[in-house]
């Protein structure tokens, strides 16, 4: 679960069911109070959904509804998710897309998603490089110590930044 530009995205991984609901439904209720309004639901590793899971993520749709704003987009459905939500009436609620289609914005979420990991990835890294060089600063004899991982440290900031 992330938010990524003006979208929530949520990517369900194995089984969406009465486990995880009660964590997506807290986790929508606060993006709404933050004034998100549009939520993607990527079902692409979802290996199935129970009757919890889906009903949370109608009263998603339909607490969007009610605001008069804003849209839940499931998106990479196979074909026994689309089975499923179509099934409950779902579709008539929320936008259902087969696997290959995905909503408008996906695509540039996806793109933000994967530099807002980099990001995260060299705001650990600098850190953990600044500390190891602070213990070989301290005493010389730690240079030999932690060559190796500064070495690697320096190496994964390179690429981490030379990959944006």
């Amino acid at each position: 679960m992330g938010v990524n530009g003006p979208a929530v995205w949520v990517r369900v991984e194995g089984k969406g069911n009465f486990l995880n609901s009660g964590s997506l439904k807290e986790f929508a209720q606060e993006m709404v109070t933050r004034g998100y309004r549009e939520f993607v639901i990527d079902l692409e590793h979802c290996a199935m959904m129970d009757s919890t899971f889906m009903g949370t993520m109608a009263a998603v749709a339909l607490r969007l509804k009610e605001l008069g704003q804003g849209h839940l987009h499931v998106v990479r459905a196979g074909e026994r998710s689309r089975d499923l939500l179509s099934g409950l009436g779902l579709d008539q609620i929320f936008d259902i897309h087969s696997n290959g289609a995905v909503a408008p914005e996906c695509e540039q979420m996806k793109e933000n998603a994967r530099l807002g990991a980099d990001t995260q990835k060299k705001e650990r890294t600098e850190p953990m490089l600044e500390a190891h060089q602070a213990l070989c600063d301290a005493t010389p004899e730690n240079i030999s110590r932690f060559k190796d991982v500064l070495d690697y440290l320096k190496q994964d900031l390179h690429q981490t930044t030379a990959g944006k």
